[in-house]
């Protein structure tokens, strides 16, 4: 009997020591994604600059209201990354442990959200063009890569549970699952608005940032008489 205590305490320590290991790595890959997230947030707000020479108070004001364009592209790109992040919290409660190609496929989602700064500040410059559409184009498809590598990423660690924890609620994955479904298609259809129209895709592009803000709705449960039919 003493034997077997020992045993169950040897084998509930080795349980808890993995547990911890695996914590602790996906703490350090969370940890390194908010600083890439923190640092691409705040190089949108270096496109906004303040007059070079002192002005008065008329031509202050007019100038400020002509940074407009500037100030839809950083609230609408600020949104985004703020919003992938929030995303990004969001799989990683249901992630438990981490291995290489997770990493890369992690690294390769942070590349793209480095680069946004990069379109938004073409599109802060051309949206008063109308007949420019180049700067929306590039704004529109990097946000449709950011949605591929959402999904890659998604994909590859809730695939048969491959990643996620022992305990991990399977209908907050499905709901995860339903809602990252369409994201690729919907920035897809943005992406083609962008050849048409450039405040179009600003907008297009806030919409579905404020849509992906929203926690995912888990599926209805079977009603009682369904489920009995289906456990006979």
């Amino acid at each position: 009997m003493a034997a077997m205590e020992d045993e169950q305490r040897s084998q509930l320590n080795t349980e808890r020591n993995e547990g911890k290991e695996e914590l602790k790595e996906t703490n350090r890959l969370e940890a390194f994604s908010d600083g890439v997230f923190a640092v691409a947030i705040t190089l949108l707000v270096l496109n906004i600059r303040t007059p070079d020479i002192l002005l008065d108070d008329t031509r202050l004001w007019h100038e400020l209201l002509n940074q407009w364009p500037k100030l839809a592209a950083y609230v609408t790109s600020f949104a985004t990354i703020g919003i992938m992040w929030l995303n990004h919290h969001r799989l990683f409660v249901h992630i438990k442990r981490i291995n290489t190609v997770l990493v890369l496929l992690n690294l390769l989602l942070l590349l793209v959200i480095v680069f946004i700064p990069v379109p938004t500040a073409l599109l802060a410059d051309y949206v008063t063009r109308p007949d420019q559409h180049v700067a929306a184009i590039l704004f529109s498809s990097t946000c449709f890569l950011m949605a591929c590598c959402f999904n890659a990423l998604w994909r590859y660690a809730s695939y048969h549970h491959r990643l996620l924890g022992k305990d991990v609620d399977t209908r907050a994955v499905t709901a995860i699952s339903r809602q990252y479904l369409f994201g690729p298609l919907v920035y897809l259809i943005t992406f083609a608005l962008s050849w048409v129209s450039t405040p179009g895709t600003i907008i297009a592009s806030f919409v579905l940032a404020l849509f992906f803000a929203l926690p995912g709705r888990p599926p209805r449960p079977l009603p009682a008489s369904d489920a009995s039919t289906g456990q006979d």
